[in-house]
């Protein structure tokens, strides 16, 4: 059995196929020429991120693929039911990577109350000459503690980060329109556990509520966030995209930024996604990432552990 992780894979993860008896290949194939690269090497599992699209096409010219696993959580870069109408077994792994994104929000948070995404441009060009004029420059951040976070899409992710949230001492609300509420489990150091019932409430109180808004829903049709939502929220809110690019509208985001409306927002992903808008890249009240929300050691390793016992277990 041959398995094509196209988008990479993690050594503990190929490490763990190789031993259930794989050939795993980690050749990275373009996308135009990933259909004849499968049917030449008889390739049965295609693996990949989101790098790598797998649609009707390519399904349709590749009769040797028995499943297709994506690492990580959304699958809009797959036509699902298409494959699984064909008898493909379809595989994520949506637990995996939840905390990763997580902490890559509050970096984002804890960055932008205290201006570390400017400071840390500023320091190297000018803090030799104007060390005091950048200290008054960013000498009134905000703490995180004993503010409101307000989570859009109340999901693996989106509670995993009310979890960073509520041991940063926040107030968490949550809006998702299919869970009514959630009990959250923190564990500590020291095998201590607490729990927190949170139940969600409407879109429109967490947007009126919050002071730090975070988003954790799938690709689809519309903006989440746009100018209608920047102007239901308090003035001075935080807000940040580690979810899909194109569910904040990022013209109304930049015009609520200039407008002081948003005090500053953070950006995994894109609209226009692996070319960012210019305004976006040179635009300070922005903390920006190039799409790495589960690109930690950890995750990763979660990941490819997770797809390999997936897949030993479906095909033996």
């Amino acid at each position: 059995m041959k398995v094509l992780a196209n988008d990479g894979i993690s050594q503990s993860g190929k490490d763990a196929l190789e031993k259930g008896g794989y050939e795993v290949i980690t050749t990275t194939v373009a996308q135009e020429q990933l259909a004849n690269y499968i049917n030449e090497k008889g390739i049965d599992v295609l693996l990949v991120r989101s790098a790598t699209t797998v649609r009707k096409d390519l399904i349709d010219t590749c009769p040797s693929i028995k499943i297709i696993g994506r690492g990580g959580v959304g699958m809009d870069n797959i036509d699902v039911d298409y494959a699984k109408s064909k008898g493909i077994h379809v595989i994520n792994t949506p637990a995996s990577s939840s905390h990763s994104v997580a902490e890559l929000v509050f970096g984002h948070f804890y960055g932008l109350a205290r201006f570390l995404h400017q400071s840390n441009r500023d320091m190297p060009l000018e803090g030799d000459v104007s060390f005091g004029k950048l200290k008054k420059a960013y000498a009134k951040g905000v703490e995180l503690k004993g503010k409101t976070l307000g989570v859009i899409g109340f999901g693996r992710i989106g509670q995993a980060t009310a979890k960073v949230g509520l041991g940063a001492g926040m107030k968490v609300v949550a809006f998702d329109p299919f869970i009514e509420k959630a009990n959250l489990e923190l564990d500590f150091f020291d095998g201590q556990k607490v729990n927190f019932d949170i139940k969600t409430i409407s879109k429109e109180d967490v947007l009126k509520q919050s002071d730090f808004i975070t988003l954790h829903v799938p690709a689809q049709d519309g903006y989440v966030i746009s100018k209608n939502e920047f102007d239901m929220m308090k003035d001075g809110v935080y807000i940040a995209n580690a979810a899909r690019g194109g569910v904040i509208d990022e013209v109304a985001l930049v015009e609520a930024i200039l407008s002081g409306k948003i005090a500053g927002a953070a950006l995994d992903v894109f609209e226009k996604e692996p070319k960012p808008e210019i305004t976006l890249l040179m635009n300070s009240g922005l903390s920006l990432t190039p799409h790495i929300g589960a690109a930690t050691e950890e995750a990763q390793d979660r990941i490819g552990t997770e797809l390999a016992a997936q897949i030993i277990g479906i095909l033996g």
